[in-house]
C-alpha cells in the first residue's frame, strides 16, 4: 500500500521545510512592518522551493513567547501572508499555529493547506506551563469544516515540553494513532534544532508502519545526519539547517537547500 505522502509529494521520504514566519502584528519582536515581514516569507519560500524541497510548512515560529491561545492579529497575518505568496507556491503546503491546534486547523481551511502540523494530543508542561490538548475536538473541527482530506501531523513529544505522566514512547504512539486519526506522526528532540533520539525515532516507526502512518523526523535533521534519520522515519521537518550558517534566526540559505536535497536524492536513488 503507498502511503499519503508518496501522494501528496510525488516521491519517497518526503522533505517538508518550514518557513519559519517573522515575529508578526502583537508579538513583541514584531519590526512593525508587514511588508517587511511579507518580503522576508517571499524570499524564503523561492529559495527553499529553489533548493528543491518536496514540501513547506508554513509556522509562526517567532510568535515568542508562545500563547495557549494565539491573538487573532497572528492567525490573521499568517492567512495574509500565505495568501499574499499563494500563487508562488509550487509544492504541497502546510501550516502550524505553534501550541494552538484548532487555530492550526482554521488557518488550513481558510488557506487551502494540505496538512497542519501540531499537538494535537496529550498533556505536557513546560517554560510556558501545562498544555492540555483535544483530540477529539480537533478531529471533530477539521470534520465542520468540511477539510477531511487535510492531513494532521500529531506531534509525538514536542520539543521543550514533557509528558504530565512519562510513559513509553511507543505505548503514546499506539494511543495516539488509536482510531486512525492521526494522519502523521512528528518525533522531536528537546527543543528546536535538537536531534532525536535515534532509538526514539526507530520505536515509533516500528509501531506506526504496520498501519501506514508515516512517521516524521521533526526536529535536528542536518545535512551530517539526514542518511542515518531516514533509515528510520519517512520524511523529515526541517528548518534551521537550511539557514545561513545553519542559525535558527537566520535567513533561507539556497546553496544549503540545494545541498542538502542533492544528499536526500542520492538515498533516494538507494532505496
Amino acid at each position: 500500500m503507498t502511503m499519503w505522502t508518496h501522494e501528496m509529494f510525488g516521491v519517497e521520504k518526503p522533505i517538508i521545510a518550514l518557513l519559519h514566519l517573522d515575529a508578526l502584528p502583537g508579538d513583541p519582536g514584531y519590526c512593525g512592518s508587514m511588508d517587511t515581514v511579507l518580503d522576508h516569507a517571499r524570499r524564503d519560500l523561492i529559495a527553499l522551493q529553489n533548493g528543491g524541497v518536496d514540501g513547506i510548512l508554513f509556522a509562526n515560529e517567532f510568535s515568542l513567547p508562545y500563547q495557549p491561545v494565539a491573538d487573532i492579529a497572528v492567525i490573521s497575518a499568517m492567512a495574509y501572508i500565505i495568501g499574499d505568496l499563494r500563487e508562488l507556491i509550487r509544492v504541497p503546503f502546510g501550516v502550524n499555529v505553534v501550541k494552538n491546534p484548532i487555530a492550526t486547523i482554521d488557518l488550513a481551511a481558510a488557506t487551502g493547506a494540505k496538512f497542519g502540523r501540531s499537538c494535537f494530543s496529550g498533556a505536557y508542561m513546560g517554560e510556558y506551563g501545562l498544555y492540555t490538548s483535544n483530540s477529539g475536538e480537533a478531529v471533530r473541527h477539521r470534520k465542520a469544516l468540511g477539510i477531511q482530506d487535510m492531513k494532521l501531523l500529531f506531534k509525538v513529544n514536542p520539543e521543550a515540553d514533557c509528558y504530565l505522566v512519562q510513559r513509553d514512547i511507543q505505548v503514546v504512539a499506539r494511543s495516539i494513532m488509536f482510531g486512525g486519526f492521526a494522519d502523521g506522526l512528528c518525533v522531536s528532540g528537546s527543543a528546536a534544532g535538537n536531534e532525536p533520539d535515534d532509538k526514539i525515532l526507530e520505536d515509533v516507526y516500528q509501531v506506526a508502519r504496520p498501519r501506514q502512518v508515516p512517521v516524521f523526523c521533526n526536529t535536528g535533521c542536518r545535512h551530517e545526519n539526514v542518511r542515518e534519520k531516514l533509515r528510520h522515519c519517512d520524511g523529515v521537518c526541517m528548518g534551521s539547517a537550511f539557514k545561513k550558517d545553519g542559525v535558527f534566526n537566520g535567513r533561507v540559505d539556497e546553496e544549503r537547500v540545494r545541498s542538502f536535497m542533492e544528499i536526500v536524492r542520492d538515498i533516494r536513488a538507494g532505496l
